[in-house]
């Protein structure tokens, strides 16, 4: 199989580190050669996060390079806008439509850019954009937005539901398990 490329973005504190342990913990039982590779920004402070994961049937490297990426999952919309040059042709994004505003914005400096969604895909890039932050909520924590953007994103691969429910119970501690299967199923389903 030919080595498949998903960058997780988001800003610090959302979890997309979570997300990436799925994702790589899933491919790993499904037999795949999984590279991940975390690029911290200022994420304690609500700077950007990246998260690189590679699988396939041999991976060497986990670094995904500008037009290498089949997918971006980001939890933020100008995390999306941001880190669009990195997908390849033909790749998607599948994006929260929350909006986190950056340091610019909060202090005055700059506005929050408006119709990102519509000018990505002015681009020609694919995008699903959803309330992903509404689906956590409904599960029962804005801090599952996580869950329901892997939920998402599973929609585009052929692993089964009850794979996918295995690698959330490997990597999630059993007192939130049923919280984040919840956030999971009503992002795979909106």
């Amino acid at each position: 199989m030919k080595t498949k490329n998903i960058m997780i973005v988001g800003v610090g504190g959302q979890g997309s580190l979570l997300a990436s342990k799925l994702l790589g913990r899933l491919l790993l039982d499904k037999g795949y050669d999984v590279k991940v590779s975390e690029v911290h920004g200022m994420s304690q402070r609500g700077g950007s996060v990246v998260t690189y994961v590679r699988f396939g049937d041999k991976v060497y490297s986990p670094v995904i390079d500008k037009g290498e990426a089949d997918f971006i999952v980001s939890f933020e919309l100008l995390e999306a806008a941001r880190w669009t040059e990195f997908l390849k042709p033909g790749g998607h994004i599948v994006t929260n439509t929350q909006q986190i505003n950056p340091m610019p914005v909060i202090t005055g400096a700059a506005a929050y850019p408006a119709g990102l969604v519509e000018e990505m895909e002015q681009k020609g890039v694919s995008v699903d954009a959803f309330d992903a932050l509404s689906a956590a909520e409904q599960a029962g924590s804005p801090k599952a937005v996580n869950l329901a953007l892997m939920g998402r994103l599973s929609r585009s691969f052929d692993f089964s539901l009850d794979d996918w429910m295995d690698a959330i119970q490997k990597s999630v501690p059993p007192k939130f398990l049923e919280l984040n299967q919840k956030a999971f199923r009503l992002g795979r389903d909106a």
